[in-house]
């Protein structure tokens, strides 16, 4: 998107947006022409994040640049400051990044593109095409390559298994993931300051997926015994 409709979509004046990136509070555009900015998602919640975080909060830009940096320690989390967790984490993992073209991903899955619109009907990931190409971020390119090795490994059409199975891995993660930020916020509220809540919540997106996934693999291994039956060979002539 160009500047105007960062505008449009943020409500806030380009100026006031341009003050934003001259105190360094938002990732710098895509330049597919050195006088030629592309904006994304990340730009539409950085300055509603900024936004709130001045309107709701008092934080003075500086201020705001330590609290996304981390370094903001004198403030323990309540109510109100719940709604801007989401980009302090993100921002950690560099969820801000520009997007990456669907192309790059070819590589790891020459089906890409028909791939990238079956999960994107199941809400798995998003892509954007304001720019003419097909952009995603690098969290949705990285599934679809996922999916890619998948196919190499024998998950194809033929077999039986298209995106849409995948549906219900969807589900299950939002269902997952929201019981994990209620659990989470309730035990934290007013006890742990803003930049320690994002990097205990980043801690958590990286050590629990490994747990969870060991208590799939024992939940998969346990379903497979209780069914009697392992996956049947296809018969040989």
């Amino acid at each position: 998107m160009k500047m105007r409709d960062l505008e449009q979509a943020t409500g806030v004046n380009r100026e006031t947006i341009r003050v934003y990136f001259r105190h360094g509070l938002l990732p710098e555009p895509q330049r597919s022409k050195p006088n030629v900015a592309d904006y994304d998602q990340a730009h539409v919640d950085g300055i509603r994040m900024i936004r709130r975080l001045h309107k709701e909060e008092g934080l003075t830009l500086p201020q705001i640049g330590r609290v996304l940096s981390g370094e903001l320690s004198d403030a323990s989390l309540g109510v109100g400051a719940f709604p801007h967790l989401e980009q302090m984490v993100a921002a950690r993992l560099d969820q801000f990044d520009a997007l990456v073209p669907l192309s790059s991903v070819l590589a790891r899955n020459p089906n890409a593109p028909e791939d990238a619109a079956g999960l994107q009907e199941i809400g798995a990931i998003e892509m954007s095409t304001d720019t003419g190409t097909p952009m995603l971020s690098r969290t949705d390119a990285d599934l679809v390559a996922i999916w890619g090795e998948m196919r190499a490994a024998g998950f194809t059409e033929e077999n039986g298994f298209t995106t849409e199975l995948l549906a219900f891995y969807v589900t299950s993660a939002k269902a997952l993931g929201q019981t994990e930020v209620d659990r989470f916020l309730e035990a934290i509220e007013g006890k742990v300051r803003i930049e320690d809540a994002a990097d205990m919540a980043l801690e958590a997106i990286n050590r629990m997926m490994t747990f969870f996934g060991h208590l799939r693999t024992k939940a998969v291994l346990k379903a497979f015994a209780d069914a009697a039956v392992l996956p049947k060979k296809p018969d040989s002539d």
